[in-house]
């Protein structure tokens, strides 16, 4: 082993550890780590690494009993909706639990009109009242005359679970000064607002409602406060790196960004990538939109914080979570048949997707697209297949992100073209159950996110939250991919579920290959920065369905120890033990349970009692 870092002045500690999960397919497993000047200087077993480090090294043991793994990382969330919903008052479906507080869940609609009242309650007159994770299927259908039955004259907003619809009371349509006439002339935009319902869905609020809501909203002072607890709740999950794949200058306080997830103690990278959709919005014609996304990253070309270069995100279709992505066989009703007055949207119509991704395709950027249903997923793939055919390129890595729904073909096709797939292992944990009821059918909402088929087919997979879509939570999404076992104890496409090595690398090494960082990051290499997750437990060792619940202890970034409060380690252990996470795992796994029936049924006694409350 030789000292990759080129800094031989340099301070080396060497850390050695119970086991260390390189993520390395030549080296699965070490002894130790040496670290220095922020990077990885050997790996090995701990005499190699000693000799490797030179006279003077010192030897850390702090991680002498624990589990030290590739650092984790996050590649798809978004900051402005992570710090902005999670400082409204969050009436979900599931729970959501926060290094200071929880969001019980809220499953029916008379559930979500009594933690509105409550909400509403609570507020001095006059005070806006915002909320966020309101879903139909939950929580019954939502207009301004309902929400004026719950607060009055209170303006009020409704952010919906999806975060791609608002819902608005009638004193918040005065308050704002929305007329048909201030809407009107917007192009696709303005198909997608129903002012008699309070309605507002994909681009009827992104172009329309924004401009006029967002001020009252994104304020400073919310903004502050929810990025504060976007901090500690990533670092209590153990990420080490985030990339945000769509920057909206308009509405994102880069300042504060700099600020806050800039500073010194915070744990972890941040990155942001072009949205291109917000270029279509404005006009741009194709010729001057690499200009424009080039000068969009010398803004900030550097930096814990920083733009990615030569890479955009653009849109195909609607959100998955509102039920609005474009599906080839469309949508049934309740009782399974074809339903006409279901359908979904277009985020970019497809002749302005092929014109963006033909520009960035052109000039050899990397692009991500945002799609959801089989039918946007169809669209796609002709966009990439024509490309490939007029201008071939070598590992373009064009990313399907979230990559909902589809079908095998569909998979096959994303081989040959050598896209990648960055999927959102929620989907079907989350929304299988409901989707399989209405929508959707079991036939295609048990198998949202084919893990399993792009594993097969040898597709690069990364996951990733799309925070808050899913909890970002990297040990969790991977035990998502390996278990998929819903809220009603069902496993479903249980031949998409994944190894608990194909998961891990989903949240590291494949995760930092999606957005070309894998020189830096994802796995634990000479050279590469010293970024560790550290765990309390080995996640080949546990049950695969105890692997969202393993503790971490805390990050190392950039080669400094960052431990994880013990208040903010019983938060997220509170997270991973309430009954609606456990009771499906015990009632799936039986007298199988690896712990043994006796255990299994003793923690479903406790659950019953309300133990685990």
């Amino acid at each position: 082993m030789t000292d990759s870092t080129g800094q031989s002045g340099a301070e080396v500690t060497v850390y050695p550890a119970r086991s260390i999960l390189t993520m390395d397919p030549s080296q699965p497993r070490a002894e130790a780590v040496a670290v220095s000047g922020g990077r990885i200087l050997a790996v090995g077993s701990l005499a190699e690494v000693r000799s490797a480090s030179g006279p003077g090294h010192m030897v850390n043991e702090s991680f002498r009993d624990r589990v030290v793994t590739a650092g984790l990382i996050d590649q798809h969330l978004h900051p402005v909706l992570g710090a902005s919903t999670l400082t409204t008052e969050v009436i979900a479906p599931e729970e959501w639990v926060m290094p200071t507080r929880t969001f019980a869940a809220a499953t029916t609609a008379d559930d979500y009109d009594r933690r509105l009242a409550a909400a509403h309650s609570e507020l001095d007159e006059g005070e806006w009242l915002f909320s966020w994770g309101y879903h139909n299927l939950w929580h019954g259908d939502l207009d301004r005359r309902r929400l004026d039955s719950i607060v009055g004259d209170r303006p009020t907003a409704v952010w919906q679970r999806s975060c791609h619809e608002w819902f608005l009371s009638s004193a918040a349509i005065t308050e704002l000064e929305l007329t048909p006439e201030k809407l009107a002339g917007q192009g696709p935009a303005s198909a997608m607002i129903d002012l008699d319902r309070g309605h507002f869905w994909e681009n009827g609020w992104m172009v329309v409602l924004a401009p006029y809501l967002m001020p009252r909203f994104l304020t400073e002072e919310r903004f502050r406060s929810g990025l504060a607890q976007f901090v500690d709740y990533l670092h209590m999950n153990g990420v080490t790196a985030i990339n945000e794949p769509g920057i909206s200058w308009q509405v994102e306080p880069w300042h504060l960004y700099e600020e806050l997830l800039g500073a010194p103690d915070v744990p972890f990278s941040s990155t942001f990538l072009v949205d291109g959709r917000d270029q279509s919005v404005r006009g741009l014609d194709p010729a001057s939109m690499v200009d424009d996304a080039n000068q969009q990253v010398a803004r900030a070309p550097e930096g814990k914080v920083r733009m990615v270069p030569r890479q955009v995100k653009l849109f195909a279709d609607g959100a998955i979570i509102s039920q609005l992505m474009q599906m080839t066989d469309g949508y049934l009703d309740r009782s399974g048949q074809p339903d006409p007055d279901h359908h979904g949207e277009w985020i970019m119509e497809p002749e302005v997707l092929r014109t963006s991704f033909d520009a960035y395709w052109d000039a050899g950027w990397q692009i991500h697209i945002h799609v959801n249903g089989d039918l946007g997923l169809e669209v796609l793939l002709d966009i990439i297949e024509d490309a490939m055919d007029r201008h071939p390129r070598i590992d373009h890595r064009t990313v399907i992100v979230h990559f909902a729904t589809s079908t095998e073909e569909q998979v096959d096709r994303i081989a040959r073209l050598g896209a990648v797939v960055s999927a959102n292992p929620y989907y079907p944990v989350g929304f299988a159950d409901k989707y399989s009821e209405v929508g959707l059918g079991p036939a295609r909402a048990d198998v949202m996110a084919r893990s399993g088929s792009v594993v097969r087919r040898g597709i690069p997979l990364s996951f990733h939250s799309d925070l808050p879509m899913g909890p970002s939570d990297p040990l969790v999404m991977a035990s998502y991919a390996v278990n998929r076992i819903t809220p009603s104890g069902r496993v479903v496409g249980p031949e998409q579920r994944i190894s608990v090595q194909a998961a891990l690398e989903a949240v590291t090494i494949g995760a930092a290959h999606s957005w070309q960082r894998e020189n830096d990051l994802g796995s634990i290499e000479p050279g590469k920065l010293a970024n560790f997750t550290v765990l309390a437990d080995d996640p080949f060792e546990v049950d695969p369905t105890e692997l969202g619940r393993i503790k971490v202890e805390g990050t190392v970034f950039e080669g400094a120890w960052f431990p994880v409060s013990t208040a903010m380690q019983a938060a997220r252990a509170s997270a991973t033990t309430t009954p609606t996470f456990l009771a499906p795992v015990i009632e799936a796994v039986g007298c199988g349970h690896r712990c043994g029936c006796e255990i299994a049924q003793f923690i479903a006694d406790q659950l019953a009692d309300g133990f685990a409350a």
